[in-house]
């Protein structure tokens, strides 16, 4: 395959169209026309497009590229409406189980996943994942959390799985967000079955677990800290009325270091339907109107302190008189 123009373009990989076209991935893909314009389809293409459906083009279409697998589930992301085929989900459990699903070179799929980050519905990424057995070995931190209780009752009535699904997709249209949501519960995956359906403790983990899973996909840099960061920081955002003054300072002074602000309390808005982001960015300006005496400047570490102290007066004083 070669690019021209912005488009792609392959060499043909069989003697006649028709069995060019059964080579395709998809039977939505399997289609060609000529110069004249007429078109032509693998037999169940106009079908399969009509019924909203992502079918392999062959029996041999996943076992021949096992990212097929992966790029299934990417399409589902990408098209609201379409679903899968259950001989696609049949196909993908096969290639899962044949283990082939490994070969892959890590940066191709952690394409897909960026791709599916972006797409308009990227919750379906995971369910068609999971529903195909597919979730290990790249999202292995997730195989399993369809069966995971998301917490008691009272508060969540869905998986692990899908809840993050469900913040997923609330976040479309923002890619950044999209994985922070995806990385913000997996340490309930790890929670002890004796402890559910509560997951005390599921931050700290988790945080470990999404640096793993980036680094995985060979995901760039700021995607890997911000999944990292949204597993750790997400429980306290989500309480961020009730912080004490030092707390916050800490907490927006490393969220706005690492460029993550606006997307943590995003997802904590579409987790929780807790909207903090006016106060966070109230108490952001605050503590960075404040400004270290001359005095105090080029001393290290000491002036670091110096201005913590300060920026934590100003959230306890916002009238800028300091109490007793």
């Amino acid at each position: 395959m070669f690019i021209l123009d912005h488009q792609e373009y392959s060499f043909p990989r069989a003697a006649s169209l028709e069995a060019d076209l059964a080579l395709r991935d998809f039977t939505m893909n399997a289609l060609a026309m000529d110069d004249s314009g007429r078109l032509f389809c693998h037999p169940q293409t106009l079908q399969d497009i009509q019924a909203r459906v992502i079918r392999p083009a062959s029996a041999h279409s996943l076992p021949s590229d096992p990212l097929r697998a992966i790029r299934a589930a990417r399409f589902a992301a990408q098209m609201p409406g379409f679903s899968a085929h259950p001989e696609l989900l049949t196909a993908m459990r096969a290639v899962a189980d044949s283990g082939a699903l490994a070969a892959p070179y890590a940066e191709r799929v952690g394409q897909e996943v960026q791709k599916a980050i972006a797409g308009e519905r990227p919750g379906e990424f995971l369910r068609v994942l999971d529903r195909g057995g597919c979730l290990a070995p790249w999202l292995a931190e997730l195989a399993g959390a369809s069966a995971i209780p998301a917490g008691p009752p009272k508060y969540h009535d869905a998986s692990v799985l899908e809840h993050t699904a469900r913040v997923m997709d609330r976040l479309a249209g923002d890619a950044l967000s999209v994985w922070m949501a995806l990385c913000h519960d997996l340490g309930k995956a790890t929670t002890p079955a004796e402890v559910l359906p509560r997951h005390l403790g599921h931050d700290q983990r988790g945080e470990a677990l999404a640096q793993t899973l980036g680094e995985r996909l060979r995901l760039p840099t700021r995607l890997i800290r911000a999944g990292a960061d949204a597993a750790r920081w997400h429980m306290v955002a989500g309480n961020y009325p009730d912080l004490r003054e030092s707390t916050r300072v800490d907490l927006l002074t490393r969220l706005k270091s690492r460029g993550v602000l606006r997307e943590m309390f995003r997802l904590e808005q579409a987790d929780k339907a807790r909207d903090h982001s006016a106060q966070a960015q109230a108490d952001l300006a605050a503590i960075l109107a404040v400004k270290l005496p001359p005095e105090d400047c080029g001393l290290g570490q000491l002036s670091a302190e110096k201005l913590r102290n300060l920026r934590i007066q100003a959230l306890l004083h916002p009238s800028g008189t300091p109490g007793r």
